[in-house]
């Protein structure tokens, strides 16, 4: 086998992957991390608490079992791109979920970025947006057309964040 050949993932097993991460399936999602997996959620710490870089299989499976539970509990996970090259693979999808504390509604799209090492999950990198799912958690718009001195508005319309 050559070395490039061995840089190849099978689109099946990145499909499998993402399915068992979009259903929120722990166990089955747990399979496919590699021991030594980093994990990034792009987004506001103090707002969205499992955002934030997660190193090892057992703090990704943290996230994923308990962590982000804790916040919302995932209603789907619409994958409306979707690209396997290598062994990498990349996916923009739209999350609707409930939050935990009120049972509100959300909804926000997330990029994800993701590389195989050995068959397994070595790197994730989530980049949400943030600003549309900051502004949903805590129930009201950030006020954006505030100035600061001599500032501009920071924003004159829609905004997306990363």
């Amino acid at each position: 086998m050559t070395a490039a050949a061995e840089h190849i993932v099978d689109r099946a097993l990145v499909e499998a992957y993402f399915d068992a991460f979009a259903a929120r399936d722990t166990e089955a999602f747990a399979a496919f991390l590699h021991d030594d997996v980093r994990w990034t959620i792009s987004g506001p710490v103090d707002i969205i608490p499992y955002c934030g870089v997660h190193v090892g299989k057992a703090a990704v499976i943290d996230v994923m079992a308990r962590r982000a539970r804790n916040v919302l509990g995932i209603t789907t996970v619409v994958r409306e791109h979707f690209l396997v090259q290598g062994n990498r693979g990349a996916a923009l999808t739209r999350l609707t979920a409930t939050l935990t504390a009120d049972g509100r509604t959300i909804s926000y799209r997330i990029a994800n970025f993701f590389r195989f090492q050995d068959g397994k999950l070595i790197e994730n990198v989530s980049l949400m947006d943030s600003f549309d799912a900051a502004e949903q958690v805590l129930g009201h718009n950030i006020d954006l057309a505030a100035e600061v001195g001599d500032a501009p508005p920071l924003a004159d319309g829609n905004i997306v964040t990363l």
